[in-house]
């Protein structure tokens, strides 16, 4: 099961969403605050509009709009770490009211979501010191 998903805020509302967070800088046109299911709305982790404008879905421009868009999330730690917080709790729902979903922001924030959670879990199943203790019972050490 995938941890992190993205919809459409024009989607209806899944049961299994989980935590519904809007992603986009701007509110959705036509989208009133009151009909749209949302537990938040993180507008910080969404890019400029000057990267937004500039990548203008040109899949052409993707690897240098992911490296600019990165660039930026580093400089809002707070707002990337309560969105990784999301993605720790349970199932994590990206809402973008982008039509293009796959060459969207959303899809980057979704990807490194999930590579920072796999590197996370990667990283607690490593052999831990307690791990490394021997099959022995402790012995005390000679004065």
């Amino acid at each position: 099961m995938e941890r992190v998903r993205i919809r459409r805020v024009y989607d209806p509302v899944d049961p299994g969403d989980g935590t519904r967070v809007l992603v986009d800088r701007l509110w959705p046109r036509g989208v009133k605050k009151s009909a749209l299911a949302l537990d938040a709305w993180e507008k910080a982790v969404a890019p400029s509009t000057e990267l937004r404008r500039w990548f203008g879905h040109d899949h052409h421009r993707w690897r240098e709009f992911c490296r600019r868009y990165r660039t930026e999330l580093d400089a809002a730690p707070d707002a990337w770490g309560r969105l990784l917080g999301y993605a720790r709790r349970g199932r994590l729902t990206l809402l973008t009211a982008t039509r293009d979903v796959e060459w969207g922001h959303a899809s980057f924030l979704r990807d490194l979501l999930e590579a920072e959670r796999a590197e996370e879990t990667t990283n607690s199943e490593r052999a831990s010191p307690v791990c490394f203790a021997p099959d022995e019972p402790d012995q005390e050490e000679p004065d």
